[in-house]
């Protein structure tokens, strides 16, 4: 079996995790392919005790070098590692380096037994959908699809006016700070954190929230993800904010934003108990009151 492994050159406990990592997989007689940047970080501090087998870079230098990806440090990481991945389908496993860990769900202090059981097959595969992005009046290179959210913001102390349309049908015109349109796995990111319900990773939906909307009355809505979505964004700054997951870009005012459903998934590894119930109590302590 081939491994990939991702992570952060810069990422905070990489370097005491990945020698435990690279040791099990040793043992193993696994074939690791990691990261360059990772790598170079690594050996610069004299903490690679073992070349890997191949370097990558790129989704296409992992194309026949992978069979699954481990990402290590915390759920940005495994978003970029995503972006590696794209549409080669291999099944992703979080190791959690970092802190809260929705999507690096692996604490760094249970990787031997995790990834034993992992290798002996007690798993399942979570196919997660993605919000895809294309540009009406511009152009935008790289990968162009979300597996958390894509989000428009203001740039400025002014707000913005954002006019939604669902399959061209008109929904609304938020003047809002933003407006957040979140996948089923983003549920648990920056939708949360305005507020916006919490979907199970196989619901088929996006959830569009909006962002300190002046309009009290305004709530985050669920709508089913056949649904096309197009934004337009009125700013007296004459552009606007555009993220991306963790990448972010400024855009024209002139430009619009269409939105879809990717027409592939992303492949999560769960472990064999680990329940996506069980995540959320343990990662926003649900029941830590003794009362409970």
């Amino acid at each position: 079996m081939k491994v990939a492994i991702y992570g952060r050159p810069v990422s905070r406990g990489s370097e005491d995790t990945l020698p435990a990592l690279m040791r099990f997989l040793a043992r193993e007689g696994k074939e690791v392919f990691m990261y360059q940047p990772l790598r170079d970080f690594l050996a610069a501090g004299n903490l690679l005790e073992k070349e890997p087998a191949g370097l990558f870079k790129t989704h296409e230098d992992i194309i026949g070098n992978a069979d699954i990806m481990f990402s290590l440090g915390g759920d940005g990481t495994f978003l970029e590692a995503v972006s590696i991945v794209q549409d080669y389908g291999i099944p992703m496993v979080g190791i959690n380096t970092g802190r809260l860990g929705f999507l690096a769900d692996i604490p760094s202090d249970r990787i031997d037994e995790s990834l034993a059981a992992i290798f002996r097959q007690e798993y399942t595969v979570e196919n997660r959908s993605l919000v895809q992005l294309s540009l009406i009046g511009g152009e935008l290179d790289g990968f162009c699809c979300a597996l958390n959210e894509v989000s428009v913001q203001k740039q400025q102390a002014s707000m913005i006016t954002i006019h939604t349309y669902l399959n061209e049908a008109y929904l609304n015109s938020y003047w809002a700070d933003g407006l957040i349109v979140s996948t089923p796995t983003g549920s648990t990111a920056y939708s949360m954190s305005v507020g916006g319900p919490i979907l199970t990773p196989d619901s088929s939906s996006f959830i569009i929230s909006s962002m300190s909307p002046h309009n009290l009355s305004i709530r985050p809505l669920i709508v089913p993800d056949h649904n096309s979505i197009r934004i337009e964004v009125e700013s007296r700054d004459l552009s606007y904010l555009m993220t991306l997951d963790s990448r972010s870009e400024v855009l024209d005012g002139n430009v619009q934003l269409l939105l879809k459903r990717a027409d592939f998934t992303i492949k999560t590894v769960r472990l064999v108990g680990a329940t996506f119930y069980n995540t959320l109590r343990n990662k926003l302590m649900w029941g830590v009151d003794k009362r409970n």
